[in-house]
């Protein structure tokens, strides 16, 4: 019986329980890949319900589940250390959780002029989709790097939605993440430890669509887009890859990876751009 591609791995995911999302999609997706998966929501009842499905797919103990702030340093702090004593390692972190503001679930408000947004709602926004992603990583990684190897995977989002006519805060939280991440590749590079973004490639039809969305959800991305490029991200075989925005839409199977990545990926964060910066040093 051939050996599944993250068998003996352990995975966290952000974001995992939402019915429609694309934290559940993942989560699926290595499970059946064979990894056991730390699955962290703040909605227990989903919790709950996607966690009886994985293990229905996976086995009894496939996945546990944690009710997680990902904004709350001390939350994360506290769930990586469960997860790491209870499923015995960590080895791959996908920081997918994500909120928008509350007139701007996708399809529904779009003009959000940043004047009219208070500080609460900006702070909101940011916390979960800018400081999560950090207080998450730089929890994770020093772990990884005692053990030599891990992959990170941030999921952050197109690029004209990052700055979009009123796209505040969403966009910004976003790029912050991106950057993030550009920047994390850089600094891990040579210690066996990636990281990387995948994004679904456009709009996707999870719970973040307004019930009355002026999108017809079958012309939508499926959050299943997610699963295939996650699974590759979070393997062996990809230890040369990092820093590097993977486009879930484009990633197609049938092509030998060097075409496949060439097809659906590009730096993360577009660093040419900052090739055109004045630099004092010569």
């Amino acid at each position: 019986m051939q050996e599944k591609a993250l068998e003996g791995k352990i995975a966290i995911v952000t974001g995992a329980a939402s019915p429609r999302g694309l934290g559940r999609a993942m989560t699926e997706a290595l499970v059946k890949a064979g990894a056991r998966v730390s699955m962290m929501d703040i909605n227990q009842q989903w919790l709950d319900e996607t966690s009886n499905y994985m293990r229905e797919i996976g086995g009894d103990d496939c996945v546990m589940t944690q009710i997680v702030d990902v904004s709350s340093i001390g939350e994360a702090e506290r769930s990586i250390q469960r997860t790491i004593e209870e499923l015995g390692g960590l080895h791959i972190l996908v920081n997918n959780a994500g909120i928008a503001p509350r007139n701007m679930l996708m399809g529904g408000k779009t003009s959000n002029n940043f004047w009219e947004i208070s500080a609460d709602e900006w702070d909101r926004v940011v916390s979960v989709n800018s400081s999560g992603p950090f207080y998450m990583t730089r929890t994770v990684v020093p772990h990884m790097l005692t053990q030599g190897w891990g992959r990170i995977i941030g999921v952050t989002t197109s690029m004209d939605s990052m700055w979009r006519r009123g796209g505040s805060p969403y966009g910004p939280s976003k790029a912050g993440h991106e950057a993030l991440v550009a920047i994390m590749a850089q600094d891990l590079e040579g210690t066996g430890v990636t990281a990387n973004v995948l994004v679904p490639g456009g709009a996707t039809h999870t719970n973040m669509t307004a019930a009355n969305a002026r999108y017809d959800p079958s012309n939508l991305l499926k959050p299943e887009a997610m699963q295939a490029p996650a699974v590759w991200l979070a393997s062996e075989d990809s230890g040369e890859v990092t820093g590097q925005r993977l486009i879930a839409y484009y990633w197609d199977e049938s092509l030998p990876i060097h075409e496949r990545l060439e097809k659906c990926g590009a730096p993360a964060a577009w660093p040419q751009l900052g090739l055109q910066m004045i630099n004092p040093i010569q």
